[in-house]
Order: C-alpha cells, then sequence, then structure tokens
C-alpha cells in the first residue's frame, strides 16, 4: 500500500473515531434519563423505555466498530494494516477506501457470509 493511501485510511479511522466518540459522549451525557413522572401513562413510558433500549443497542454497535477502529490503528503502526486475515493477501485499497475497518479482502469476506448463510 502507498503511502498516501495509508495515511488517508488512518485519517478516515481517526476521523470516524472522533464522531463516535463525540456522539456517545452525547448520547450517555444525560440523554439516557427517564423520568417516569415526566409521562402522563403506561404507553409513554413504555416507548420511553424502548427508545432508551434502542439508544443502548446503538451505543453498544459504536462501541464494538470504536474497538475495531483502534485495531486497525494499531495495524497501522504495526505495518500490517490491509493484510487479510484470513488468506494473508493485501486487502484491495478501494475496498479499504470505503470501509477502513475491513479486515477481510472480498474473497475472504463472501467465503465468511456463505458459512454464516449455512450456519457455520
Amino acid at each position: 500500500m502507498r503511502k498516501r493511501d495509508l495515511e488517508r485510511c488512518r485519517t478516515l479511522l481517526v476521523e470516524q473515531r472522533e464522531r463516535i466518540l463525540r456522539d456517545v459522549g452525547r448520547v450517555l451525557s444525560g440523554e439516557l434519563d427517564v423520568d417516569t413522572d415526566d409521562f402522563p401513562d403506561e404507553i409513554d413510558i413504555a416507548v420511553a423505555e424502548s427508545s432508551l433500549s434502542s439508544t443502548g443497542q446503538i451505543v453498544a454497535r459504536e462501541e464494538r466498530l470504536l474497538a475495531k477502529i483502534d485495531r486497525m490503528l494499531d495495524k497501522i503502526s504495526q505495518g500490517t494494516y490491509g493484510e487479510c486475515e484470513g488468506c494473508g493477501d493485501q486487502i484491495a485499497v478501494k475496498r479499504l477506501a470505503a470501509r477502513p475497518v475491513a479486515s477481510l479482502c472480498i474473497a475472504c469476506k463472501e467465503e465468511q457470509e456463505r458459512d454464516e448463510r449455512r450456519g457455520e
């Protein structure tokens, strides 16, 4: 991978990491409070609690993505970024530009998805 491409992927990862931290920080800064006294009936309470559950799921998903980003930034510093974890070949630069957290080349990702569909 060319140095310019590697730097572009690193920049994308850092920007995405900063956005996630900022967004999760906003959510966790108090938007998760639900006071049942604020709602007149059980339906409003149920809707608010459902919303909190969805927010919690989003935060959990963002935390998993953050871990992937950190792993990719470590790979950049170790000089192994862009190597497919399945076959060891280089992942296409276009794939990394579109999805900088990709750890598998297209062929290995397709194989993984086929295995998942078969329940393996």
